[in-house]
């Protein structure tokens, strides 16, 4: 039996925004979706990603003198490319899900967007796509 490959349980149909995507409407596509990462394409190439928790940072900061107000003004113009990943860790689809959930250890991250040969985003592996992998192989 081969060993389980990224391109075997990642997603495919990806949902992506641009590094000019404003911040409110990243988080309502999170919502919207039930997501929890976006990856960040301009241009056709990967540039960043962006998770639930830099939003959620960005709208918790407590390191500020401004008044909620003001600073919800500022967020709601805040572009995600001030607060995403830039050049995000990848893997390809033939890499192992081993090899990714060790990158995925290693760097404390919950996801990777997956590239092809040639430097095309063709998906992401997440957490949940590894768990779903471990409980279906399980059940079989």
């Amino acid at each position: 039996m081969r060993e389980a490959l990224v391109q075997d349980w990642m997603t495919c149909e990806l949902i992506t925004i641009t590094s000019h995507t404003l911040l409110p409407e990243a988080k309502r596509l999170m919502q919207e979706k039930g997501i929890r990462r976006l990856p960040v394409v301009d241009e056709g190439k990967l540039v960043g990603i962006v998770t639930w928790g830099d939003i959620r940072e960005a709208w918790a900061s407590d390191a500020t003198s401004l008044s909620v107000f003001e600073l919800e003004t500022l967020l709601v113009a805040l572009p995600v490319c001030e607060v995403m990943t830039p050049n995000p860790i990848t893997v390809t689809p033939l890499t192992t899900i081993a090899r990714a959930a060790q990158l995925m250890l290693k760097h404390k991250i919950g996801g990777l967007p997956v590239r092809d040969h040639r430097g095309r985003l063709v998906g992401i592996i997440t957490e949940s796509d590894i768990f779903r992998m471990l409980v279906q192989g399980r059940a079989a």
